[in-house]
């Protein structure tokens, strides 16, 4: 029988809809940037306090061991890792590079995998570094 196939799909079958791993990619490329440019003025404000004096220095990183201030940033992290790699994966569509159809499902497990590793490393350095 197969997997079932939708032309149009309504908003009803979203939920028994199975993506694709490179449509998860761009769709997660696109929640990334979006992400990155929401969370702009915050990480603006959090340099500027990181640099004005020793103790407003101190204040920053005060802030960033706050378990909340601590997640936010860790998902920012995801979100600059994930959408740089996604990036550098379209920069390739747009060369014609990888275009087959199984070939973009594998490029989009690359995408995903290796910014979740990059991520697990990064969170993982900033928990020895803060705590």
């Amino acid at each position: 029988m197969g997997r079932k196939k939708f032309r149009n799909i309504r908003i009803d079958q979203i939920l028994t809809y199975r993506l694709p791993a490179a449509g998860i990619m761009s769709i997660l490329h696109r929640v990334s940037g979006a992400s990155l440019f929401l969370i702009l003025p915050f990480l603006i404000y959090l340099f500027g306090e990181s640099v004005k004096t020793p103790q407003s220095f101190d204040r920053a990183i005060e802030m960033l061991k706050s378990p909340i201030i601590f997640i936010l940033l860790m998902g920012v992290s995801w979100a600059y890792i994930h959408h740089f790699f996604a990036g550098i994966r379209h920069l390739m569509c747009d060369l014609h590079i990888g275009l087959e159809k199984g070939e973009t499902n594998k490029w989009g497990i690359i995408v995903i995998i290796t910014a979740l590793l990059t991520s697990g490393l990064m969170i993982y350095w900033a928990i020895t570094k803060l705590f």
